[in-house]
């Protein structure tokens, strides 16, 4: 791994922080500082403002907070780069990030490594409080790592002479995807929720027991071969199969297939982070919205698992599986030839409204903003993609989107009701 060097570690959590502080410099060293100061629409930020706002984090609440005589790197910083924690006070517009030509990345970059030294060198004087925020700051971290990834791709994807981030993996021979395959479950009560082991952000607890009624799940997610099956069928033309407010959006926005498909006389494209190519039919279908997603599993007479099911079919696989990120390069879904597989490639929609557990309560203080406030109008993704950080998940992680969004690596597998 590329990126700043930083005195040995004499803590396993220091290790890690210094890791994933290094992997964030180490994904946009290919950036020009133009690549890492645009904005290409209010839902992306530019990588800039993603390497700032991670510093800020650990600036404000492990600095700033509890290390006694520590002075703010820049007193500018916090408006520009506070995301959307009201207890810190006013903060640049979300929508306006990519105005921000100052600091230059190189500035940026300084910030960042003058607050992982702070935080080095100030270790052994923080209390466990603030070690427990330097973890939850190392998860959000590796949040924005994905972010900034498929922000970039978003950035790329709206220039017309469509630049790649990295060389394109060797190509591999053309597989042929095993037939879906099911997952059965009787049903009865399970336990859903973080366990108490090891991390884990507040929205994943607390644990409680559900009703699962009998049902099945797909071995694998949906694949790009079967979704222009779905589009050579009209799904897109189809009202039939769509939720009244996916088809209102796909009427508004002129949706005709996955975000960076298109057609051309050889076929279907998809622009990726290694720039455009065919698309692979073997390979997990991705950037698809919850309203794609569901019309898809309609039309394939199915639907969308509960997020309680994907948990309980998932709980006894290997979170740390899968083709996930590692390291900078080629970063795209693969053809998953053995099964199942639940993490990795592709985050999986579910048809789970994003709500609190029972019990539910948000940490005091502003990191208790961190996730509960979003706890409206989004649903449930599961498993992480081949853009989120090795190590940071587990059966229990809740992501959530808002229905209409697909900048992000999202997919689809199905599930089915059972009879009793």
């Amino acid at each position: 791994m590329q990126g700043i060097q930083y005195e040995p570690a004499r803590h396993p959590l220091q290790l890690h922080f210094a890791e994933v502080r290094a992997l964030s410099e180490a994904l946009v060293a290919p950036l020009s500082d133009a690549d890492a100061t645009v904005q290409s629409m209010p839902d992306a930020s530019p990588a800039k403002w993603h390497l700032a706002h991670t510093s800020w984090f650990f600036e404000t609440f492990v600095l700033r907070d509890h290390l006694p005589g520590y002075r703010l790197h820049d007193a500018r910083f916090p408006f520009l780069f506070n995301s959307y924690y009201e207890a810190e006070g006013r903060r640049h517009a979300r929508a306006r990030r990519g105005m921000v030509t100052r600091p230059s990345l190189a500035e940026v970059l300084g910030y960042r490594r003058a607050v992982t030294q702070a935080v080095l060198d100030g270790w052994e004087r923080l209390p466990a409080a603030a070690i427990e925020l330097v973890e939850l700051g190392c998860h959000h971290e590796q949040q924005h790592q994905e972010l900034l990834l498929t922000d970039v791709l978003h950035l790329f994807s709206e220039n017309p002479i469509e630049p790649a981030l990295w060389p394109a993996a060797p190509k591999q021979p053309v597989a042929v995807p095993p037939p879906i395959g099911w997952i059965e479950h009787g049903g009865g009560i399970v336990e859903v929720g973080h366990d108490g082991r090891g991390f884990a952000f507040d929205c994943e607890g607390p644990r409680h027991r559900v009703l699962l009624a009998p049902h099945a799940l797909a071995d694998r997610t949906v694949t790009n071969g079967e979704w222009a099956a779905f589009l050579a069928d009209g799904g897109y033309r189809e009202p039939r199969h769509w939720l009244s407010d996916g088809w209102a959006w796909v009427q508004r926005e002129g949706i005709t297939a996955p975000l960076y498909w298109e057609q051309g006389e050889g076929g279907w494209t998809r622009f990726g982070l290694d720039g455009r190519r065919a698309i692979d039919p073997a390979a997990p279908v991705t950037h698809v919205s919850f309203y794609e997603a569901d019309a898809y599993a309609s039309w394939a007479g199915a639907r969308l698992p509960t997020e309680q099911e994907w948990e309980a079919a998932a709980a006894g696989c290997d979170a740390a599986g899968g083709n996930q990120l590692d390291a900078p390069g080629p970063v795209e879904p693969r053809p998953a030839m053995s099964g199942p597989a639940f993490f990795g490639d592709v985050w999986e929609w579910t048809g789970s409204a994003y709500r609190p557990y029972p019990g539910f309560r948000p940490v005091e203080g502003a990191v208790g903003e961190y996730n509960g406030k979003f706890m409206s109008g989004q649903f449930v993704l599961r498993g992480g993609s081949c853009a989120t950080p090795r190590g940071h998940g587990r059966a229990s992680y809740r992501n959530f989107f808002y229905p209409h969004q697909r900048w992000q690596f999202t997919g689809v597998r199905l599930a089915r009701d059972l009879d009793a």
